[in-house]
């Protein structure tokens, strides 16, 4: 993902998740155990202050929280906590509401059931995140994105360095640039150092050339890469999404080739972030705006529950004459 930084302050999510938890962790603590169908039973007393007390710890760990001790000989990838146990959290509180609401109040079994499924939902979410979080987890599907098996391959947005790793494993023949802003806080330590000690454990250092810059604005001359991949960067770029495209598209060799991973709505995507999933683009608007940033579309698919495209420049392009693509409606 595109804009990580090295500091250690907690960012915005991190913060969610731990007011969020806190205030479930007070109800279930508080206000579940004085209602009287739950005090009347001394298991479900204790039972609810325990869960209360689980939630307020993993919500303030997920707040603030650090690795205690780093793994030295492991690549880190700089997850915050909040994004694979704030998940946990919602499921364990759904569920403990679904009962709650259950015990108290019968009738209003169809409520019970609305949450217990809610809770099944964040725990496939708490699943599918802490599968993507770890280091064996494949980053990229299985394409020819360097069908010559040599060249400069850009990695735009390249984060704490997954995915340059990735391509560096997959094609033995490949020089990369991995580029970056490195000026946010979007993941929890995944800036330049991070990015440079993860570079350093997967013993391609040698292959790998940093830079600083933007994505909309590459300072790259025109057709300097035989291949680019960007993985969960350009989705995050709001209406700036066509010109990143245009960009990764001058910077390209004519014929050489563009895989583009992104978050869509769909199924995996709402088990993970709930409602703010239909706030993504869909397959269709992805493959729109990369016919009218001038790629050729070769190939598309979902893996791991995101899209890809494998798109190619068409040989003998010449350069886009708009400098403003039309709108594409993501």
């Amino acid at each position: 993902m595109q804009s990580h930084s090295a500091t250690n302050k907690p960012h915005s999510h991190m913060w969610l998740v731990g007011i969020a938890g806190l205030a479930a962790g007070l109800a279930l603590m508080v206000y579940v155990p004085s209602l009287k169908a739950v005090s009347q039973s001394l298991f479900w007393f204790a039972a609810f202050h325990l869960i209360g007390g689980v939630v307020l710890l993993g919500s303030l760990y997920a707040a603030v929280g650090r690795r205690l001790r780093q793994r030295p000989h492991i690549v880190d990838f700089g997850w915050a906590p909040a994004w694979t146990l704030g998940p946990l959290l919602a499921a364990i509180v759904f569920l403990a509401a679904a009962v709650a609401l259950q015990i108290a109040m019968p009738g209003w079994w169809p409520c019970s059931i609305v949450l217990t499924f809610l809770s099944a939902n964040a725990f496939a979410g708490h699943l599918a995140a802490t599968s993507a979080a770890r280091p064996d987890h494949a980053p990229l599907p299985l394409v020819d994105l360097l069908p010559g098996g040599r060249g400069l391959v850009l990695d735009g947005g390249c984060g704490a360095g997954r995915t340059s790793i990735a391509v560096a494993r997959g094609v033995c023949g490949a020089s990369i640039v991995a580029l970056d802003r490195f000026d946010s806080d979007y993941i929890e330590e995944g800036g330049r150092a991070l990015l440079m000690r993860n570079l350093n454990l997967a013993r391609i250092e040698d292959r790998v050339h940093v830079q600083q810059g933007d994505l909309t604005d590459l300072p790259f001359s025109d057709a300097s890469f035989d291949a680019t991949v960007s993985a969960h960067a350009i989705d995050h770029l709001g209406d700036a999404k066509t010109a990143a495209m245009r960009e990764m598209w001058r910077v390209l060799k004519p014929g050489g080739r563009f895989l583009l991973v992104v978050w869509v709505r769909g199924w995996s995507m709402f088990a993970i972030a709930n409602v703010l999933s239909f706030a993504l683009a869909t397959r269709g608007s992805w493959r729109t705006l990369a016919l009218r940033s001038g790629f050729d579309i070769q190939l598309d698919g979902s893996f791991n529950g995101h899209f890809f495209l494998l798109l190619s420049k068409p040989a003998g392009s010449a350069p886009l004459e708009d400098p403003l693509l039309p709108s594409s409606g993501i």
